[in-house]
Parts: C-alpha cells; structure tokens; sequence
C-alpha cells in the first residue's frame, strides 16, 4: 500500500461514481426524499465541494477527473449528459462550466440576531435523479473496468483512482465480486484503484460503517459487499476518524444500511484526497 502521491495538475487523479438507479431507488428515506434524489443532491454538492477546493486565484485548478456510471435494468450509461456525457471522464474544470442547469434552493441561516432565517442560494445541477428496471450491478462495474485501465495507462504516476460505488439492492444479472478483484486490481505506480461501497437503506436500523471484519455482517449480501471493498487507506482512515468514526485497523472502505447522515459522510471520506500540490 502506497496512497502516498500528491495530486496536482500534472498528475491528477480520477473520481468515478457507480450508481445504482434500479426501481427500488424510489423508495423514501426518512425525510420524505426518495433515496434516488438524496443521492444526486449529495452527488451534485460533492461535485460543488471538489470545484470548490480546486479553485484558486487563476482559475479551476485539474486535480481530478470525475466520471459518473448509472446502472440499471439490462445495463448502464454514462450519468452524465450533454457534453459531459460524451467523455467517461471529465476534467473539474470542464464540469464546472457545464451545469445543466442552476436551480434555486431554500438555506437556513443564522441571521444576525442568531434567528434561523431562509436564503435562496444557487444550487448547480449536473446529475439528475432517476429510478426504475432492475438492479444492472454486474454491467456498471464492468462499465467501469475499461475507465480506470485507459485512465491508469495514460497517468501512471498519479495517485490511483477511487471509485465510489452505491447501490440499494441485490444485483440481478451476475455475481460482482470477481468484477470488483479486477477493478481492484487496476492500478497505477502508487498503488491500486481504491473501491468503496455504500449500501443505501431507507433508515431504519443501525448502519455498519467502515467494518474490519466480516463476521459483523449477518447476510450473504453484505458480506460481499464487504469482500468487494478495499481497505482504506491512511488518509481515508484518518478523516473517517476525524468524523468520528471507530475505524480499526483493516477497515474498509464499506457502509451498510446507511441513512442520511452516513450517505453525506461516505462521499465526503471517499473523495477526500491524499494531498494537494501547489501545482
């Protein structure tokens, strides 16, 4: 285990998310959200956070690369349109200027009493929610195989990509596992392609974050999802703790049953970089 280049515009690295938009996506969490819209809400603010921290006084730096598969019925596509759906991955900058569109959102803030008061804020859209057909998992990653060789190939010295993958649901077309080892298998000269899974409950019951051992998982299922994850690596580790997690050695980089508070905290830990160049 390496995990230890610094990412900078010379040596990027890559970000892709794996979602699952199968049918029972459209089952409600517990503040009324269906899961598939709490996802592209947490998906597209993600996306705002990255843009944010690589902006500097010259511009949008390209520190990453992010790509989005969707999956489901007999197949996946790319999660992205228009322009940026014709490349599997997309420069920070690029996406950046690409929103679909610029919806207006309802904050609530502090005023200056320390009431709660509402400010409409400017909310940029780049991944539109949908669900239904079956759950295509086998077909997304394989989707996803093919991205991460060419990226590698062609970027050899960078840290390695990381790919971020939520579902809800049991596949319906093949075991994923042998398909998760070759993802993980992928790599670069600092280490292989990380993979990260999130399991997606409507938030009832406990969620099991970041295990270390299989035998906390009750189900065939989630056991699996367990074997296909990576362990994390330091720096995940670390901020996976900072959020105060109790994350032991051997950790993967696994949430199952997770509810709105793990979703938000699995992509802020997953794409959270090793270290930041100056360049």
């Amino acid at each position: 285990m390496s995990y230890k280049a610094e990412i900078s515009r010379a040596a990027p690295t890559a970000i892709l998310m794996v979602i699952d938009q199968s049918t029972s996506m459209s089952y409600r969490l517990q503040d009324g959200q269906t899961k598939a819209s709490f996802l592209a809400d947490v998906l597209n603010r993600t996306l705002y956070t990255l843009i944010t921290n690589c902006s500097k006084a010259d511009g949008v730096r390209d520190y990453f690369y992010v790509g989005v598969i969707a999956y489901s019925g007999t197949g996946s596509r790319n999660g992205f349109t228009g322009l940026l759906g014709r490349e599997p991955l997309n420069a920070i900058s690029k996406i950046e200027a690409m929103p679909v569109r610029i919806e207006s959102r309802s904050k609530k803030i502090f005023g200056t009493d320390d009431e709660i008061i509402s400010r409409d804020v400017k909310f940029p859209i780049w991944f539109d929610a949908k669900s239904g057909g079956k759950t295509s998992m086998c077909a997304g990653l394989t989707a996803a195989i093919r991205v991460l060789g060419d990226w590698c190939s062609l970027h050899s010295n960078s840290f390695p990509p990381t790919v971020l993958h939520i579902t809800d649901g049991h596949p319906t077309d093949g075991d994923p596992e042998p398909i998760a080892e070759q993802i993980k298998s992928i790599s670069t000269e600092d280490g292989n392609c990380l993979l990260f899974n999130l399991h997606v409950d409507v938030g009832l019951g406990s969620a099991i974050t970041f295990p270390n051992e299989v035998s906390v998982l009750k189900d065939r299922y989630s056991k699996a999802l367990f074997r296909m994850s990576s362990v994390l690596p330091p720096h995940a580790h670390n901020a996976a703790r900072a959020k105060g997690y109790d994350v032991r050695p051997g950790a993967r980089g696994f949430v199952y049953n997770a509810g709105i508070e793990a979703i938000v905290d699995f992509f802020d830990i997953g794409t959270r970089p090793a270290a930041y160049g100056n360049r």
